[in-house]
């Protein structure tokens, strides 16, 4: 199995992190720290379920999910910098 393939296995909200990872490859540094601690949490939720292989559900959302989302968020781009 590549790593590529890696890419294509689900992933649910107890995903903090890959979630995180999938927000930054779609926004890289156009969203820096300040700007994603600002984003409105349905904002956020409907960037969420459009993400390839995310099966979570707009039900499932906890608010403790979305602000672990963003705190893993930032350090993926502050990674990255």
């Amino acid at each position: 199995m590549s790593f590529k393939d890696f890419d294509d296995f689900p992933f649910g909200w107890a995903d903090h992190e890959d979630i995180a990872m999938a927000l930054y490859d779609r926004f890289g540094d156009e969203m820096d720290q300040g700007k994603i601690y600002r984003i409105r949490f349905t904002d956020l939720l409907e960037w969420i379920l459009e993400i390839p292989n995310f099966t979570g559900t707009k039900e499932g959302s906890t608010e403790e999910h979305l602000e672990q989302i963003q705190a893993k968020w930032v350090y993926e781009w502050r990674e990255n910098q």
